[in-house]
């Protein structure tokens, strides 16, 4: 079907009343449709990222979705809900509940915030914006350029510069621009650590796919609160830590075991 285009922000006046409106309309989307359960802190943690306007010659790629449908880029939000929810209900495990000596969560951070994001697209959210779907789609190319620039980097195939343009060149509609220093910054942080880059679409499919094996386990009986709810549960871990604790599978650990993983040249210390 042929559908009008966006029409982005216009102004602060305009930015802060769809933001007022966003908040209502994502917390009641997840609470009425019983997407999460009723976390207190679903609206104080949105409230805390409203955002603000910027101007169209200043917006970066994601102002660029913002300014397009607030609630496109908010979806990636689960990150505030988890943060909130470790200071209001921190875990009872020490080892899950601190800081951890490395970024190892960062399936679990980036790839629920990202897998999210799809997720409730298909749940509904968007059925009155449909062009707003494209925005999902826009950022998950974007994700997947960025983390692509990334390996090559880390495999002295390209330079930092050839990064840096192979994730310009592959982000939809021209929005990651060139003159804004949201491309150097993404580029050097996912650089300086390896694996970081790549979690946004590696961990949205683990946690795509530990959500499909669940639903497919529990049948007629799958909500999908009841399933963020367990996985909330689990805590801010590795995806394959957290599949093992809610399905009894773990032949992901075990592959990480095997004799072939322990040959692998930096697997072990010397």
């Amino acid at each position: 079907a042929d559908l009008p285009p966006q029409v982005p922000i216009a102004n602060e006046a305009e930015y802060a009343q769809r933001a007022e409106q966003a908040v209502v309309d994502f917390r009641d989307f997840l609470v009425e449709k019983e997407v999460l359960p009723p976390y207190p802190y679903i609206e104080p943690a949105l409230r805390g990222q409203m955002g603000r306007f910027v101007p169209a010659d200043q917006r970066n790629f994601f102002y660029m979705v913002s300014h397009h449908d607030l609630l496109a880029l908010w979806t990636h939000w689960y990150h505030w809900f988890d943060l909130a929810r470790m200071e209001a209900d921190p875990h009872p495990s020490p080892v899950r509940r601190g800081a951890l000596l490395y970024n190892i969560w960062m399936s679990r951070a980036e790839g629920m915030a990202t897998g999210f994001e799809e997720m409730m697209l298909h749940a509904g959210l968007f059925d009155d914006t449909p062009r707003s779907r494209e925005l999902v789609y826009i950022m998950l190319a974007q994700r997947a350029a960025r983390g692509l620039g990334s390996l090559h980097a880390h495999a002295n195939e390209y330079t930092l510069k050839e990064a840096r343009d192979f994730h310009v060149e592959w982000t939809p509609r021209g929005w990651m621009r060139e003159d804004l220093d949201l491309l150097g910054f993404e580029q050097l942080l996912y650089l300086r650590q390896p694996g970081y880059g790549t979690s946004y679409v590696t961990g949205k499919y683990m946690i795509e796919r530990l959500l499909a094996e669940v639903a497919h386990h529990q049948g007629k009986d799958f909500e999908l609160r009841n399933f963020f709810a367990e996985l909330d549960e689990a805590g801010v871990i590795p995806v394959s830590l957290i599949r093992w604790q809610m399905t009894g599978r773990d032949d992901e650990i075990k592959s990480m075991m095997s004799p072939q993983w322990q040959a692998w040249p930096g697997s072990q210390a010397d």
